[in-house]
């Protein structure tokens, strides 16, 4: 049987919108994916003209999600979407999610994966039962010397791991203006974003990549978070002190107020025979530190490299790859989930590198806890899954 793309339908994403056009870019980078229908937005009339700008026909663009459920479930199945990217705001995930998985289709959302913690654990139950797929886009884990990052870890050459320090940091809300833009307005809004903007935002991609990069789960938290910007509802800036369940003491530090930072994510990991230090502000590079050696520059492809890292590298040493291609690689290997789901094969999210329905738990944890610990008098406070 001759080889097939994978059908992708889209909730949200339509004109305007900046996230919906990366995740079309990272889909389009492998030529494995075919975008075949979408429901690009809340208004009809709008949905329908964003999919025609993507040259789309008329009869595959809807005006709600539940619409184009019902009628791609009634498409013969050589012709019907296989997943459906989600790029909504964050109040819309659990809803079109669940309508999602529940009419047969696979799911690859945004992060944070729900509105609120309940959401995300009612949601790992409609996976279960249904028997879809679904996948988290915590693109960061994408980038090739991440993964070179937790193969080191991983194979001990660290030793046991004592510091983990992460840091995500913007500037670009330093200011009440922004709040109006359309990229700002309904992340600083509490009914469309959830108890957090920063948090909820960046500060999320943070802790997953810190477990991700570590082994290692976040036990404890302290965690101080504030509104720097007068006004403003949600938090714009945070400091957590971490503790980790191998026994490592962290900080994590995410702000949107530091002006002049763009999208500044660093990950430091220390252990008692090393360390490593990755920036995403210069991705393709990987230091490795020791006390008696000297400090070792890793570059993207060059030499030995892990079989994730190799996987997910497209261009020869000294060709950059940056943001879209660690996207795409996390669509690269859904797609390889896909493909895998459907011939019976094994296709867990671990087996594929693929962040799962766990990590979208954690993270929501993550972002439940950093929130209702910092309004706590008391100092440390234990990691908590089950809704507070």
């Amino acid at each position: 049987m001759a080889k097939t793309k994978v059908r992708m339908g889209m909730v949200g994403g339509g004109q305007g919108a900046f996230i919906g056009a990366v995740h079309r870019i990272a889909a389009n980078i492998d030529g494995e994916i075919e975008l075949v229908c979408g429901a690009f937005s809340s208004n009809e009339e709008r949905s329908k003209a964003s999919g025609a700008d993507l040259f789309l026909p008329a009869g595959r663009c809807y005006g709600t999600y539940q619409e184009m459920f019902d009628a791609e479930a009634k498409l013969p199945a050589e012709q019907r979407m296989q997943f459906v990217a989600i790029v909504t705001p964050n109040h819309m995930h659990f809803s079109v999610a669940k309508a999602a998985l529940e009419s047969g289709f696979h799911v690859l959302s945004d992060k944070p994966a729900t509105f609120n913690l309940q959401e995300a654990v009612d949601l790992a139950e409609v996976v279960k039962s249904t028997g879809q797929l679904y996948g988290l886009t915590h693109t960061y884990n994408g980038y090739p010397l991440v993964k070179q990052a937790q193969d080191i870890v991983a194979s001990g050459q660290l030793g046991n791991i004592t510091k983990v320090i992460v840091e995500y940091t913007q500037g670009w809300l330093a200011d009440k203006e922004g709040d109006s833009g359309k990229q700002a307005a309904w992340r600083v809004d509490p009914k469309r974003a959830g108890i957090s903007c920063c948090m909820g935002d960046i500060g999320v991609h943070a802790a997953n990549l810190a477990e991700y990069v570590t082994g290692s789960h976040i036990s404890a938290m302290c965690s101080d978070l504030g509104s720097v910007v007068e006004g403003r509802l949600l938090d714009d800036d945070g400091t957590i002190l971490l503790r980790f369940d191998n026994g490592a003491r962290g900080v994590l530090l995410s702000s949107q107020v530091q002006v002049g930072d763009e999208n500044n994510l660093r990950l430091r990991i220390y252990g008692e025979k090393g360390g490593i230090e990755w920036s995403q502000l210069e991705p393709n590079t990987l230091w490795l530190k020791s006390n008696t050696a000297p400090t070792q520059m890793i570059r993207t492809g060059v030499g030995e490299m892990s079989a994730n890292a190799q996987g997910a590298i497209r261009t020869p040493a000294g060709h950059p790859e940056g943001y879209l291609e660690a996207f795409a690689n996390i669509y690269g290997n859904f797609v390889k989930q896909i493909r895998a789901f459907e011939a019976g094969e094994e296709y867990s999210n671990a087996t594929f590198d693929v962040p799962g329905i766990d990590e979208a738990i954690r993270g929501m944890a993550f972002i439940e806890n950093s929130v209702t610990f910092s309004q706590s008098e008391t100092k440390w406070h234990d990691f908590v899954i089950s809704p507070l």
